[in-house]
Formats: C-alpha cells, sequence, structure tokens
C-alpha cells in the first residue's frame, strides 16, 4: 500500500477509505471515524475503529480493529527483540490463509524492518468477546476453543514446508539451553514479587523447572506442528450466541514449531479453574484428539497424546515466569500472572508430571 505505516495518532479516513477500496468495496468512503481503545496486550495496543460511511457502502464493515505497538518503551523493545512484531505480521501475510483456524480477517498487515512500527488492521469480530484469564470459562468454552486448536496443528502436523522459515523457531539443544537460563535469570525475579502468593508446593515446582531437562525447554522429536505458544482465553475472542461458542484467536506473534499438545496443555491449565477442570479434563482432551483425527491426523494414539498432553503441562511456566518480568507491570497484568502461575503449577502437580522434568 502506498500509504506510511500509519499509527493511532496519524490515521485518517483516507487511509481507510483506501483498505476498504482495496477489499473490494470500491464506492465505500470513510467520512470520519471514532478510535476507542480495546483489549489487555502486553506488548501491543489495540484500538477500535468506527466509521461514517458515505458512498456505496453496501457490505463494508462498519468498524475495524487496529494493533500498533506498546506505548511503553520496555515493551516496545521487548517485541522487537522477540521478533513478535514481524512474527504476527509473517503470520498473516504468509500463513493465515492455508490456517482454517478461526481469526480475523487482514485488511493490513504492514512493519518497517522488524518494528516497532508496524499496523495490523483487522476485522471486528464484536459482538464476540475477549476472553477473560482471571475469570477463566466454561467447559463449553474450554471445549470449543480445543477444537478450534485443532485446526491449526492438524494442517501443520508435521509439514516439512515449514521448516527453514526465518521467523519460525524450531527446536534444538542450543534453544532449549538458551530457554532455561532465560527462565533461572528470572525466576529470582519473579519468585521475589509473586512467592507471597503461591502455595508452598507451587513454588517448588515453578523453581524445579529451571534445571530440567526436558518440558518446557526440550520436548520429544515428534510429533511436532505450529503451535501459538499463547493460547489462552486473553487471546481468544469468544461468540457466545452460537452452540458451540464461535471462537477466533489472535495474537499470532510467537509462533514456532514444537510440540502441539503443549498449546492444548497450557490452555486448559490456564483457562479453567482447577476444581473445574479436573472431573471433565480427560474427556476435553479426547475432544481434541478426535479433531485432530478428523484433521487428517493419522497415526496418534490416545495414549501417546494424554502422555504428551502431560508432559506440556509444563508450557505456561516459561510465559508465566518471563513475561512476568520483562513486560510492563500492571495490578491486573499481576493478577494475570499470579493466578497463571498457581494454575500452572497446580495443574503439573495433579498430572504428576514433575517425572518429565
Amino acid at each position: 500500500m502506498s500509504l506510511a505505516i500509519p499509527t493511532p495518532e496519524s490515521i485518517t479516513p483516507a487511509f481507510f477509505t483506501e483498505l476498504l477500496r482495496r477489499a473490494g468495496h470500491a464506492g465505500a468512503t470513510v467520512a470520519r471515524f471514532d478510535a476507542t481503545p480495546v483489549g489487555t496486550g502486553q506488548i501491543g495496543r489495540c484500538v477500535r475503529f468506527a466509521f461514517e460511511l458515505a458512498g456505496d457502502a453496501a457490505g463494508a464493515p462498519r468498524t475495524l480493529v487496529g494493533k500498533f505497538p506498546s506505548l511503553d518503551p520496555l515493551s516496545r523493545q521487548t517485541g522487537v527483540q522477540l521478533r513478535n512484531y514481524a512474527r504476527e505480521i509473517f503470520f498473516y501475510r504468509e500463513l493465515a490463509a492455508r490456517i482454517p483456524i478461526g481469526k480475523p480477517r487482514c485488511y493490513y498487515a504492514e512493519i518497517a524492518g522488524e518494528g516497532p512500527e508496524f499496523a495490523l488492521i483487522l476485522e471486528d469480530m464484536a459482538p464476540a468477546q475477549q476472553g477473560d484469564q482471571l475469570a477463566g470459562c466454561t467447559p463449553e468454552v474450554a471445549r470449543a476453543a480445543l477444537v478450534e486448536l485443532a485446526k491449526l496443528h492438524a494442517p501443520t502436523w508435521m509439514d516439512a514446508r515449514l521448516r527453514g522459515l526465518d521467523l519460525i523457531a524450531e527446536p534444538n539443544d542450543e534453544r532449549a539451553a538458551q530457554g532455561r537460563d532465560l527462565y533461572a535469570a528470572m525466576l529470582p525475579a519473579f519468585l521475589a514479587r509473586f512467592a507471597p502468593r503461591l502455595e508452598r508446593d507451587e513454588q517448588e515446582i515453578i523453581a524445579a523447572v529451571a534445571k530440567s531437562q526436558g518440558p518446557p525447554h526440550r520436548y520429544p522429536a515428534t510429533p511436532w506442528a505450529l503451535v501459538h505458544i499463547d493460547y489462552r482465553l486473553d487471546n481468544l475472542l469468544i461468540d457466545a450466541r452460537t452452540s458451540p461458542p464461535r471462537v477466533s484467536v489472535v495474537d499470532w506473534q510467537s509462533l514456532v514449531l514444537g510440540s502441539p499438545l503443549s498449546d492444548a496443555a497450557y490452555f486448559l491449565g490456564a483457562s479453567l479453574l482447577p476444581e473445574v477442570r479436573r472431573p471433565i479434563e480427560r474427556e476435553l482432551v479426547r475432544s481434541y484428539h478426535d479433531a485432530l483425527c478428523a484433521g487428517g491426523v493419522r497415526g496418534y494414539a490416545w495414549d501417546a497424546c494424554w502422555q504428551d498432553y502431560r508432559r506440556g503441562a509444563f508450557a505456561g511456566f516459561a510465559v508465566t515466569v518471563v513475561a512476568s518480568v520483562i513486560v510492563q507491570g500492571t495490578a491486573r497484568g499481576n493478577d494475570m500472572f499470579t493466578a497463571m502461575a498457581r494454575r500452572h503449577a497446580r495443574h503439573a502437580l495433579d498430572l504428576g508430571s514433575a517425572e518429565f522434568l
């Protein structure tokens, strides 16, 4: 597109008019718009744009959502260093069309180098609502989210075309060592801030992961697929008007090739309160396994799936410990990281997953 990468402050009606016309609404004109912050992102900020349309605007969207870099310098630096901004742009430009998981339509995706200047303009999924990490979700939403997750994993299951892509990291010994070292480096600061909110056995298993030779730093070589890494309620848009609920997925900034069950375990461990999760956990994971098989995955037995799921219970530890230290601290953020730490720790303890460390 010929226009410069916009910010929420510089974006204009003419910019949106060009977007809509390039998307097939040739007679639409954006006369003016209102901008309202939405979401609770740590590295990016999101804004909903509501349009006043003129001309032949039949079928044109009345709202779109823009995603831009955080205003916080540390969060912006993190987004560049971890290549989060560049990776999400790459997803929408190069991968989204071939992955049938629910996601917003992308109208614009541009970045200057690897950032921090970037902009995404996406379909507004309203009236779908962002999930609430703190409150957790219902079993119905959890089941729908797992079935949707299989639409990411099944099409990319052991797909050799995904190997060797610059922005999609692959597991290896060096990355495992780097992940272990980073976790160990961040652990003291994490415990200094959050240990008073955790039970003793929760603190102990979180600390034990710093020396793990297995998950979350290293998983078995197979199976692998494209994994979201941060598949949790805050990154899901849920339309509860349908049965089952419709789930759309956002925040595609951390994609890697890795153990697909790490996504599933991360989601259930973080998104259900332990007392809700325990009696329905196997049935929910079965629904995911069934969806994988329906999506074309062959030769992946249920027993192997359950073992990989138990191993994946540690997937949320690294995100929780590292992200809680390196992003800007907020009251809600601290509450969210506390909830995640407690739920992931309890999840691993409930499943007896320490044997995999």
